[in-house]
């Protein structure tokens, strides 16, 4: 991959522009990224052999379905995956959902400093992302917190939205979660494969998410599992003494 296909790439994960809305002309788009035209031509000629802009004749060089069907998260604000989707013009929609009151059990009762036994909310649901399976969510909300009745947080859930915003319209204070990222081999034989429709042997990106007040009490614990492409998961990371950058006329040499 080259620098202009990396740079188009980046520049289409901004979220911008929605699947099936139309690109800039060539010649600004060129400008945009700092590249020749014919550079650029050549970087759109690969991004529409893999679908993710579609080019037509007479009309022009529009977002393809590729492009918009990741989230965009970046981890350095917490903003829900609804929102998420709602800002790429990814279409969310349930799967499986399950509401149950399951024992805490060793881990999470640890993590809420309660009986392992403490019953609590735990909900288990499969993302639907354009029409196809993206991701495979289950929250364990703590006791404490006041939930809607079963069938109006049901209907909250089935609809589109996240735990998060469950939370969030109860006045739970939340102010921060920390996440735990790593890598997951999900198969077509384990329950969560299943639930997901894998075939064969899949990497997946598992992310372990606590949700917290400003006090530190944590409120939610979930386990998220993303198939490949359905999330483009960035960091910013900013030195903690940014020296400063003299200006950099363009065109310069040094």
């Amino acid at each position: 991959m080259d620098v202009a296909e990396v740079a188009l790439r980046g520049w289409l994960a901004t979220g911008r522009h929605r699947s099936g809305e139309r690109l800039p002309p060539e010649q600004e788009l060129s400008a945009q990224l700092g590249i020749s035209r014919g550079t650029l031509r050549t970087a759109l000629r690969r991004l529409e052999e893999s679908g993710e802009i579609v080019r037509r004749q007479g009309s022009g060089t529009f977002v393809g379905h590729a492009a918009a069907w990741a989230l965009d998260e970046g981890l350095e604000k917490l903003v829900s995956y609804n929102e998420l989707a709602r800002r790429r013009g990814v279409r969310l929609e349930l799967g499986l959902l399950q509401i149950e009151q399951r024992p805490l059990g060793a881990d999470v009762g640890r993590l809420f400093d309660l009986d392992p036994e403490t019953p609590a909310t735990t909900i288990t649901r499969v993302v639907i992302l354009d029409g196809a399976p993206g991701a495979h969510m289950a929250d364990v909300v703590h006791p404490d917190i006041a939930l809607p009745p079963p069938a109006r947080l049901r209907h909250a859930l089935e609809r589109g939205q996240m735990v998060l915003d469950v939370l969030l319209k109860q006045g739970v204070p939340v102010a921060y979660n920390r996440s735990h990222i790593m890598s997951r081999v999900l198969t077509r034989r384990d329950r969560i494969g299943r639930a997901l429709g894998v075939t064969q042997t899949t990497a997946a990106l598992e992310i372990e998410h606590v949700t917290c007040t400003a006090q530190g009490a944590p409120v939610e614990r979930s386990v998220d599992i993303f198939l490949p492409r359905s999330l483009d998961l960035h960091v910013v990371r900013w030195l903690e003494d940014v020296p400063p950058v003299p200006a950099i006329r363009r065109g310069s040499r040094e």
